[in-house]
């Protein structure tokens, strides 16, 4: 060992060490070669003297078990033989996993091979062997037979006292269901068994409760993955016949073209296909005819029912003459043009489905649970038919409704979608996506809280204005307040380039009195905005030390600073709040808010209305890469002050690419210095 002292001597470290064959010559010892010489070390040599005999020992009772076990005749007998093969696993010196692990093995090896035995003698087994499932994973033939036993019998007794403590162990502790699928699936197994007790979902809650802990933050990271990931192939196997006849029934191609082309697939499955008249195909391309077409597919557990309307639109149309399958939120999006989908689940699988769906909802309860549940879910990792299924959107909104309230920017900007050209929670539940099932309240809780993540960024407003301008109107129409207030930004910010547009936003405005009196408020500011740039002003000003978001606000209010292109804020009690009205300065070219609280979303919405701003001083300020990076945007900057901020050296060398006429920078004391 490094660092051995014998007789005030220090050997550092160990040249060779030869362990001679036990197995061979016992009575020999260990000799370590060392650079002073050969020491005994009678210690070890005696450690590892009992070791090899007790693993000679083991080896042999193991070789002995393993032969009484595998010609069973009296159970009896051979349930108290795995009582003994446990209690010596239990009490052996040997500290390695592989002893407790043989037992298990011989066991799981006498189950897969005795296939007659009763639920009792099952019973008696199980519990024979709970000691050794307290600090081990089952192996993966013994959660087979632990999921039919939870299958056959899921009121047992052993279900809550023995495979309670090992389901536990798994979700604490288990770090890829990927390796070890028989794990997640006896979890599963286990979780529907628990509901299927009389006290049903209120037993299942109580486990959840259990796993997460009394306070308010779970010691254990490894629990929420594992029933993320238990939940989604529990959802996924609902959906799992109609997924696997995909192949063997019509594509969503051949259901909106009307199914005319004939099908020459070998069924694998019972599926029943009932073919609308030939003509309706060429009805949908030329739009002529208005007539109602309907396909059924049915199998033992789903069914599905399509309708369709030839007054599809002319671009909806025209893909379906594309080889490539259509998206199924596409082709589910409701409005006149569009189909719409119903199916319903055999009973086993309506079950199975709302018990993990309720425990979608009960993860999505806990607070520090939300965040990383919400990163889990933005990529929407359930097949397409589950999202074309009504009851499961039903069920799952109050989830994404969880996720609209939080005020945590991690949490709800995971509504969003992963990347670009993908859908996110937000498309699929606002009005007109697959899941939207009300007149748009959810839509606009989200576009709410999303407002004030974004910090009314430009990007937001233009993704609305291009994809969702006619249910912001209609919301708007009918008085909420959100959309009201979207639509009188979209105006000031100058989002609608369409004059006719415009114009029936003003009147969609004017109809209601929130919409009046805040469309007033605009034309104020607006005409306060050219008296502004009218007037002039100073071009230099700057604040007292200790200076607030409102007492810059008022100075601003009770003087013309259209000519103002020099502000100073440094040493002032300024936040992100100020940016509102910093953005009102059109001719502001140098700005310094050194030493102040002005962070990333103050320096977003600068980013995107100070275009022509030159110099800017962030020293000692509370902005990160996150609002740093939206400076790439002002390609008129020429001085830029990061000093001693939070700036990355990826973020540095991305601004120095994207800012050409960046001359003079500062960085010291940052990560980039």
């Amino acid at each position: 060992p490094t660092g051995y002292m014998e007789n005030s001597v220090s050997y550092s470290a160990i040249e060779d060490v030869q362990l001679l064959s036990w197995e061979n010559a016992p009575k020999y010892c260990l000799q370590l070669t060392i650079p002073g010489g050969t020491v005994l070390l009678q210690a070890a040599n005696s450690y590892l003297r009992d070791q090899w005999f007790h693993s000679l020992q083991w080896k042999k009772k193991i070789y002995k078990y393993k032969k009484v076990l595998s010609n069973p005749s009296r159970w009896e007998v051979v349930l108290k033989e795995i009582r003994t093969l446990v209690d010596m696993a239990l009490t052996s010196p040997l500290q390695d996993d592989s002893i407790n692990q043989a037992p298990l093995e011989i066991v799981s090896k006498l189950l897969s091979e005795n296939t007659n035995l009763t639920t009792q003698e099952h019973e008696n087994i199980i519990v024979a062997i709970a000691p050794l499932l307290e600090n081990n994973h089952p192996p993966p033939d013994l959660c087979e037979f632990f999921c039919k036993h939870c299958r056959e019998r899921p009121r047992s007794m052993v279900v809550i006292e023995v495979f309670t403590p090992v389901v536990q162990r798994i979700l604490k502790h288990n770090m890829d269901f990927g390796k070890c699928p028989r794990l997640r699936l006896f979890t599963q197994e286990y979780i529907l068994a628990l509901n299927e007790l009389n006290a049903g979902m209120e037993v299942v809650k109580k486990f959840i409760q259990s796993m997460h802990g009394p306070t308010g933050h779970c010691p254990h990271p490894r629990v929420l993955p594992n029933l993320v990931a238990v939940c989604l192939a529990a959802i996924y196997s609902c959906y799992e016949e109609f997924i696997n006849s995909r192949d063997n029934s019509p594509s969503l191609k051949e259901i909106r073209n009307g199914c005319q082309q004939p099908c020459d697939r070998k069924p694998t499955l019972p599926l029943r296909l009932l073919h609308p008249s030939p003509d309706l195909v060429s009805q949908e391309a030329t739009l002529s005819e208005a007539r109602l077409k309907s396909v059924v597919v049915a199998s033992s557990e789903i069914h599905v029912e399509v309708e369709h309307t030839s007054t599809a639109k002319p671009a909806l149309t025209a893909s379906a003459g594309n080889d490539s399958e259509p998206n199924l939120i596409d082709c589910l999006m409701v409005s006149p043009a569009c189909s719409t989908m119903s199916i319903e689940l055999g009973p086993q699988a309506d079950r199975t489905l709302g018990c993990y769906v309720e425990i979608l909802k009960l993860l999505s309860d806990y607070d520090d649970w939300r965040p990383s549940l919400a990163s889990l879910l933005q990529p929407i990792p359930f097949p397409k038919e589950a999202l074309a299924h009504e009851k499961f959107t039903k069920e799952l909104k109050y989830v994404i409704q969880r996720f609209a309230e939080d005020p945590r920017q991690e949490v709800h900007s995971c509504l969003l979608s992963v990347r670009a050209g993908k859908d996110g929670w937000f498309q699929l539940y606002s009005p007109g996506g697959v899941a939207c099932d009300d007149d748009g309240e959810l839509f606009a809780s989200m576009v709410h809280i999303l407002m004030g993540s974004c910090y009314k960024t430009k990007k937001f407003l233009l993704s609305l204005a291009e994809n969702k301008l006619g249910p912001c109107m209609l919301l708007a129409l009918r008085g909420n307040q959100t959309m009201v207030e979207i639509l009188c930004l979209m105006l000031e910010y100058n989002i609608i380039d369409n004059n006719d547009t415009q114009l029936q936003i003003i009147s969609t405005l004017e109809s209601t009195g929130v919409g009046k009196r805040m469309y007033e408020q605009l034309c104020d500011r607006q005409r306060e905005l050219k008296e502004l740039q009218r007037k002039g002003g100073p071009t230099r000003l700057t604040l007292p030390s200790k200076s607030t978001d409102a007492d810059l606000a008022r100075l601003l209010s009770s003087g013309s600073f259209g000519n103002l292109e020099n502000l100073s804020l440094a040493f002032t009690n300024v936040t992100s709040a100020c940016a509102e009205h910093l953005i009102k300065l059109p001719s502001l070219k140098q700005l310094n808010l050194w030493s102040t609280q002005f962070g990333d979303a103050g320096l977003r919405l600068l980013s995107e209305h100070l275009t022509m701003l030159q110099v800017l001083n962030l020293c000692e300020t509370p902005v990160t890469d996150a609002g740093l990076l939206a400076l790439s945007s002002m390609k008129s900057l020429c001085s830029l002050n990061m000093n001693s901020t939070k700036l990355s050296a990826d973020t540095y060398e991305d601004l120095k690419a994207k800012l050409p006429n960046l001359k003079e920078v500062d960085v010291r004391y940052t990560e980039a210095w």
